[in-house]
């Protein structure tokens, strides 16, 4: 017999459980945190409460909370009692690996909980699989692993886990060479159930109460599960009693992406040369060889000339012509022939491949064809796009909320979206509008931070509009930065933005560093920024994610208003906007807008000793966008409008 697990607080009969979760919720926040050090937060407490109730109802529940509030402990308070009541564990499905981590790793919030509360919290990291080593492929690989390093050689000899995070000084190529290939077909590997990856997917089955997961993992799982499920194959993830999303403003794409396929023109032309390599093969065999390569050749060379180049998203759209589908279609018939070719002649020609690396392609062709077919003869339930850091070719599913719908809505379990950016002054229909839903409850509540005493935002006035609109800004700019030392971060839209200023401050000599996005690694960028105390980051890609508290950064100059411009994903809600009457510029442009505002400014203010200023240089006064501009700013903070060199 199982030994009973220690519950935080007793109750007596099932029904009881939500109020004496709600007070024991309160106890800790109130008297048993505060006793350790804690400070009470009003904000974290009623988010808390608002977590609690939703959980116990089994709702679909939208919280969002100011940085700040400690949001994390806010719903951990409900997740734990709630595994152990369930007997089944919470999914905590986190944006980042980082993020990941700093809940379970060992000094993470879960540790810093289970050590305060004596409780002994079971919480296991379900990582990405292609964050593990794949047994068969180092084993392949061996002859060249031997240029590895002493200490890579040595880890791979002695890990366990065979996670990158235990070697992070691993290269991406190196990692290419042993890290786990999802084109490979597990099922015919020697080391089938045996191997790392399977090891930890065994590992986290026997979770008590929580599993701490990426959103890619969480919907590899979630698309997949039924179909495993029906072909006698254990889901990726254990049964589980509710689902908390972290930062779930950013689940919409790990969803779609998930649920779609990709094709990359490196692997393909990795595969026909391989197969082009085989001696004695037939002569069809090599003729439809042959014929791969040409179709492939032929279809990414329309598709690069169809890619309708926009500079603030990854994701370049189509333009769409029948020379296109044609291509596509070509090169989807001719995979379906070489594949056929394959399965015919394996045991008889392909002695000089490896039956697993046979398989591999096997997989990848079939997917390449399940990609080519939705896009040629389903392109209307479907988006296409090509990735612009590896021209890599993706067609995903338009109806994500049907598929959250089925999978996940309709199966009643509790399920909590958490981010301190969900709603626009505590709107929230567009990001429900986004992602399906149609009556979740919601709570909302700012930051506990003295933003009327730490924040002053300035609005540039009318003048910034118009003919030498980027002149004045640039004045305005050169103004500010000087005024403030640097220690700034200005955002812009695009990067030919970030290039034409940078053309206008040529010759202009700085007491401090200027750091552009386009000149290096972004995660470097970051680093150089916190560590060179009067530094100024100028890029595209800093609305979000990165955390710079204290003196490094006491400005953020919001160089232009964030509208979305021609990302797939956005047109789809255009497009459905359309189709229901609405007008898509309201109801889609504005709110996008908002939320990657209000993400913006929320990089000034990181702890509550912090101060500085936001200043917008794009005009917001008297436009059709106002509202939606200032519901996005702090709440609370000082405002100042007209000239923004009064800094």
């Amino acid at each position: 017999m199982c030994a009973r697990i220690k519950e935080p607080f007793e109750y007596s009969r099932r029904e009881d459980f939500k109020t004496k979760l709600v007070e024991w919720i309160g106890d800790v926040l109130y008297d048993f945190l505060p006793e350790h050090g804690y400070e009470v937060r009003d904000e974290q407490i009623f988010t808390a409460f608002q977590i609690a109730e939703a959980v116990c109802d089994k709702k679909i529940h939208l919280a969002e909370a100011g940085l700040g509030t400690g949001k994390t402990f806010a719903y951990l308070l409900t997740a734990i009692p709630y595994a152990r009541f369930t007997r089944k564990p919470v999914v905590i499905a986190c944006a980042t690996t980082a993020l990941q981590e700093q809940l379970a790793g060992a000094d993470g919030d879960i540790a810093a909980l289970s050590k305060l509360l004596d409780l002994d919290i079971d919480a296991r990291m379900a990582k990405d699989p292609k964050e593990y080593i794949c047994d068969a492929k180092v084993d392949e690989n061996m002859d060249e692993l031997t240029m590895m390093s002493d200490e890579i050689r040595e880890w791979l000899g002695k890990t366990k886990r065979g996670e990158r995070s235990e070697i992070p000084t691993v290269s991406d190529r190196m990692w290419r060479m042993i890290g786990w290939d999802e084109s490979r077909a597990c099922e015919m590997c020697l080391n089938r159930g045996y191997c790392k990856l399977v090891k930890s997917r065994e590992h986290n089955r026997e979770t008590r109460d929580l599993i701490i997961v990426d959103h890619e993992t969480f919907f590899h799982d979630l698309w997949t599960r039924e179909e495993r499920i029906a072909d006698g194959k254990l889901p990726i993830l254990p049964s589980y009693s509710a689902v908390i999303f972290d930062e779930g403003h950013k689940i919409l794409l790990p969803a779609a992406m998930q649920a779609g396929q990709q094709i990359n023109e490196e692997e393909v032309n990795s595969m026909i040369d391989s197969l082009q390599e085989i001696q004695g093969a037939r002569e069809s065999l090599i003729n439809q060889t042959c014929a791969i390569e040409e179709a492939s050749g032929r279809f990414f060379d329309v598709l690069h000339r169809s890619v309708i180049q926009a500079e603030s998203t990854e994701r370049l759209s189509l333009r769409m012509s029948d020379g296109l589908l044609k291509a596509a279609n070509d090169f989807r018939g001719t995979l379906d022939r070489l594949l056929l070719e394959m399965q015919i002649e394996q045991e008889l020609y392909f002695d000089s491949l490896p039956e697993n690396l046979i398989q591999a392609y096997e997989v990848q062709m079939e997917r390449a064809i399940l990609a080519l077919d939705r896009f040629v003869r389903h392109n209307d339930t479907n988006i296409a796009w090509v990735d612009r850091r590896d021209d890599s070719f993706w067609v995903v599913p338009r109806n994500v909320n049907g598929m959250l719908k089925k999978h996940l809505y309709d199966k009643k379990l509790p399920v909590v979206f958490t981010s301190a950016t969900l709603s626009n002054k505590g709107n929230f229909d567009y990001f429900a509008r986004t992602i399906g839903l149609e009556k979740p409850s919601k709570s909302t509540i700012g930051s506990p931070f003295d933003v009327e005493e730490q924040v002053m935002v300035y609005l540039a006035g009318e003048d910034n509009k118009g003919e030498n609109a980027f002149e004045r800004k640039l004045k305005q700019l050169v103004a500010l930065l000087e005024q403030n030392g640097g220690r700034a971060l200005v955002l812009t839209n695009t990067m030919s933005e970030v290039r034409r200023i940078r053309e206008g401050l040529e010759g202009k000599h700085f007491p401090f560093e200027l750091l552009w996005e386009d000149e290096a690694d972004r995660g470097y960028l970051v680093r150089r920024f916190r560590e060179e105390e009067t530094s100024v980051l100028i890029g595209m890609n800093f609305w979000e994610g990165i955390d710079v508290p204290g003196d490094p950064l006491t400005m953020v100059v919001v160089w232009q208003l964030p509208f979305p411009v021609l990302d797939p994903l956005i047109e789809v809600q255009r497009k459905e906007a359309k189709e229901q009457g609405l007008d898509p510029v309201v109801t889609v442009d504005y709110p996008e807008m908002g939320l990657k505002l209000k993400q913006g400014c929320g990089r000034l203010i990181r702890k509550e000793d912090d101060k500085g200023a936001i200043v917008i240089l794009d005009p917001i006064k008297n436009t059709k966008w106002e509202q939606v501009a200032l519901g996005a700013l702090p709440d609370g903070a000082n405002m100042r409008e007209g000239s923004v060199l009064e800094v």
